[in-house]
């Protein structure tokens, strides 16, 4: 065992830079020009399109790929961001495995799927790069829109508002832009600053303005915004994060997994970025997988997730969860945390029932990644805005029980947690709101 491998603690350099640098390259390399002209050349075409049924955005998937097929790479980006202008990285993030290429007939067929994924981030990288905006703004209509959080269903309502004439407001609580894109996910899913990009690329329409730094609730009230503006588009997301309760401990190595993978997304050198040689981490979904998987990245020894219910119940897809174990990742199933033990002020293990066994880990960093929650300070009281399961409540045009308020993502009772249908609803919120403003829908 080398010098590495000895360091307790959580500390940084567990790995080589170039190793750490291999370890967070692309997580799917992009297919050149040839390797394009191949997968495209697999798709049936279907005239019933199962694919286009299982994407939340509705994207004409088979026209896309007969436009690559035929080599208008760049007609193919205007047929994804005409229903989803954050095309570019929806293709990188998505679970295409449970959406659109698993109804692929390719994969019934032959347990193969067209590469549909891959497909999309071919044609949009090619207009992004080439900076190529498909889309004008209409005449100016003189109505102002506010929007909160600059997250995909923020991005995707002020894109389409700002086509229809209207100017927007983005106020977005952190430093820049992006939301769960540029905070939320595995560094490794979008490289060379992706995120930043996209949010470039869909602001240059025009009319839209990003405040940064002015949170709800702190800078200004729901209440002000209302009486400011001729409508609004509430996109926070859910900036609360639930508690594990007793086995919660104020302690070095204590840890939110969310924050940490912010944190992390923002590093400016990886390889200072520092991680304990024993990492448990408690959830089943995404966040879960992409914070055990960068800590085997940047170093750890031994990495666990410890998943309270069963391996059917985990909301990870079976593709992420393999990916994990790939990785170095060990995954446990009906683990329920009970204790984290710590010494002097610092974690040293975590304690669990596992169906009526009790298991110890011993750990210098414990992540908690289950779940979020809607920070319900940020609505003030009088708002008059409906919840439902903790969330704000909407109709299927993201209408809330408030006039002239809508919402989108996850900060809705509408919301799943995935990207794509974070933009679905935040293009829909903007349907809804243009025809409000013109006065098609009172």
């Amino acid at each position: 065992m080398d010098a590495k491998q000895l360091k307790e603690g959580i500390v940084a350099g567990r790995l080589p830079e170039q190793e750490i640098d291999q370890n967070f390259a692309d997580l799917h390399p992009p297919l050149d020009p040839h390797e394009a002209m191949v997968e495209a050349d697999r798709c049936y075409f279907c005239h019933d399109a199962p694919c286009m049924t299982a994407c939340p955005t509705s994207i004409d998937i088979p026209m896309f790929i007969r436009q690559i097929s035929t080599g208008n790479t760049l007609g193919s980006a205007k047929t994804i961001f005409d229903q989803n202008i954050l095309g570019g990285m929806c293709a990188r993030v998505c679970p295409t495995e449970t959406l659109c290429e698993q109804v692929c007939v390719r994969e019934t067929a032959e347990g193969k799927p067209v590469k549909i994924g891959q497909l999309q981030r071919y044609a949009t990288d090619v207009a992004m790069n080439a900076d190529k905006q498909f889309y004008e703004r209409d005449a100016s209509s003189g109505k102002k829109i506010a929007v909160v959080g600059s997250g995909p269903a923020g991005l995707a309502c002020a894109h389409r508002l700002s086509k229809h004439g209207h100017d927007v407001t983005i106020y977005e609580t952190r430093e820049k832009p992006g939301g769960l894109n540029e905070f939320g996910i595995a560094a490794y899913k979008a490289v060379d600053n992706f995120a930043q990009s996209e949010v470039d690329y869909v602001t240059a329409i025009g009319g839209i303005s990003v405040e940064n730094g002015k949170a709800m609730g702190k800078d200004f009230s729901l209440a002000q915004l209302t009486e400011q503006f001729d409508a609004v588009f509430l996109a926070m997301g859910l900036a609360g994060v639930n508690a594990l309760g007793d086995a919660d401990a104020e302690a070095s190595g204590s840890e939110d997994a969310v924050n940490w993978i912010a944190n992390l997304r923002q590093a400016k050198d990886l390889a200072k970025v520092p991680i304990g040689k024993r990492v448990v981490v408690i959830g089943g979904g995404m966040t879960a997988i992409d914070a055990a998987t960068q800590s085997k990245a940047l170093g750890a020894d031994e990495v666990t997730i410890a998943y309270r219910g069963p391996r059917e119940r985990m909301k990870a897809s079976a593709y992420e969860q393999e990916l994990a174990k790939i990785r170095g990742v060990t995954i446990r199933y009906n683990m329920t945390p009970k204790q984290t033990v710590t010494n002097n002020g610092q974690v040293v293990g975590i304690e669990f029932d596992r169906e009526g066994e009790h298991i110890a880990l011993e750990a210098e960093q414990v992540m908690k990644a289950i779940g979020q929650t809607l920070q319900v300070s940020q609505l003030e009281a009088g708002a008059s805005l409906a919840l439902s399961g903790g969330r704000i409540k909407t109709d299927t045009e993201g209408k809330t029980s408030l006039s002239g308020v809508w919402a989108g993502g996850d900060c809705t009772d509408q919301g799943d947690d995935l990207t794509v249908t974070a933009v679905a609803q935040g293009r829909d919120a903007a349907e809804s709101i243009n025809k409000y403003l013109t006065g098609g829908d009172t």
